[in-house]
């Protein structure tokens, strides 16, 4: 069975140390890895780099960690574990784990992890909240009799860990393709007599004409916003908190929080009631609509979808485009690309809380390709786009398997019997 025990039962502690003052360049240089909380943060399982690296006088000052090695800060991300695989030194923000002799590392790296809110809960109050190393001795957690019951509840979380890894990798992999896409999207087009890009300028500058935002093909133009739409104006500005309604009884009410890049999302969405979305004609959203975001992810936009229903809209931008003139998606693909970012920052205006104004966005220049080729490559997009929405789906499925995995195998509730089973499933 799994007992409830003191860490300081089966590792001693041992607080890192920093060279002062820690802003003189002779204890940095060297060789050895200079662990930061940003380092471990950024890492996941295995620390593998570092930002930083010690000099040997800042090494002798310090706390010496080598691979295999586990450690866990202490002050700011508080209670964050890690595995050092690397030549390392750790400042007092972190503590070691030594002297590990009827433990499984991994495994106490797995039960440090579930316990991270637990260990922040226990926080001495101060400038900047931090435990010592008598919190995290006397910190009680469950602990599996044998090392082989405790390296098969390692392995079983190391199996969703790879599996985390290996699409968190995937979705890497497609927001980069999706990136370059746009990028020559966006200054190349799409021949449709081939399906294919055009030449680049570079290749045949004959196909290009020069424009007010740079070379573009020849068959494009280049307009303002307020030319290709019927309206372009703002949600209901006001306090609408009176009338919030139960979403049985209401209407959908969109923030810039539901509005992400080329999705709308339904996370902690407002309803209000009937009567004052009848009211606020204005604002009353239709499907092929763009929502910009005016503060906040400022130019952020998305369309709404034939299946949003009745739906409002607070302080967001809408633009009703001409139709079959302008295909919306396309357009909010061009805004939400690196390219049409970069432009409509020079509308940001305001010093403490930046915001685009209305007024600006109307008058901003955009691509109008041929309605046919402004199909095609958002087609084109959106099949990277539905690829991406798969495996962050993924990702989130295996981040809930493992804290289902984790809240039974780490406190003692369910014994492992078929490892290879709950292994193979994952896999």
């Amino acid at each position: 069975m799994s007992e409830k025990s003191r860490i300081g039962n089966h590792a001693k502690v041992r607080r890192g140390a920093s060279p002062r003052p820690i802003s003189d360049p002779k204890y940095f240089g060297g060789t050895v890895g200079w662990v930061r909380i940003s380092d471990v943060t950024s890492a996941n399982k295995y620390l593998r780099k570092t930002g930083q690296y010690v000099s040997p006088l800042g090494e002798s000052l310090s706390v010496r960690v080598d691979c295999g090695d586990l450690i866990m800060s202490i002050c700011a991300t508080i209670g964050r574990p890690v595995i050092v695989d690397m030549p390392a030194c750790i400042h007092d923000g972190f503590v070691q784990f030594y002297d590990v002799n009827n433990d499984d590392k991994e495994y106490m790296y797995y039960l440090l992890q579930f316990h991270e809110k637990d260990l922040e809960r226990k926080g001495q109050p101060g400038t900047q909240v931090n435990l010592n190393t008598t919190i995290v001795e006397n910190f009680e957690a469950y602990f599996p009799n044998t090392i082989p019951e405790q390296r098969i509840i390692a392995r079983i979380l190391s199996t969703v860990d790879a599996v985390i890894e290996k699409t968190e990798a995937a979705i890497a992999k497609y927001k980069a393709i999706k990136v370059g896409m746009m990028r020559d999207f966006f200054t190349r087009g799409i021949d449709l007599a081939n399906g294919k890009l055009r030449p680049s300028y570079t290749d045949a500058p004959e196909l290009y004409q020069q424009s007010e935002l740079g070379m573009v093909p020849k068959e494009w133009d280049v307009v303002r916003i307020d030319q290709v739409s019927t309206f372009v104006t703002n949600g209901f500005v006001g306090v609408a908190t009176p009338h919030y309604e139960s979403r049985d009884n209401g209407v959908k009410y969109l923030f810039g929080t539901n509005v992400r890049k080329d999705e709308i999302t339904f996370d902690d969405v407002r309803y209000v009631s009937r009567l004052f979305h009848n009211k606020q004609v204005k604002s009353q959203l239709r499907t092929g609509d763009m929502l910009t975001v005016q503060s906040g992810h400022i130019g952020t936009s998305a369309i709404v979808p034939e299946n949003l229903g009745d739906a409002n809209c607070h302080a967001l931008i809408i633009t009703r485009f001409v139709l079959p003139e302008i295909f919306p998606w396309f357009i909010s693909y061009y805004l939400n690309s690196d390219m049409g970012m970069h432009g409509l920052e020079k509308l940001f205006i305001g010093s403490t809380i930046q915001h685009i104004n209305t007024s600006e966005l109307a008058k901003h220049l955009i691509l109008k390709p041929a309605i046919e080729e402004q199909k095609e490559i958002s087609k084109k997009i959106n099949s990277i786009d539905a690829l991406l929405r798969n495996e962050f789906m993924n990702f989130s499925k295996m981040q809930d398997l493992k804290q289902a995995l984790m809240s039974d195998l780490l406190t003692g509730n369910v014994r492992v019997k078929h490892e290879d089973e709950i292994v193979e499933a994952i896999q």
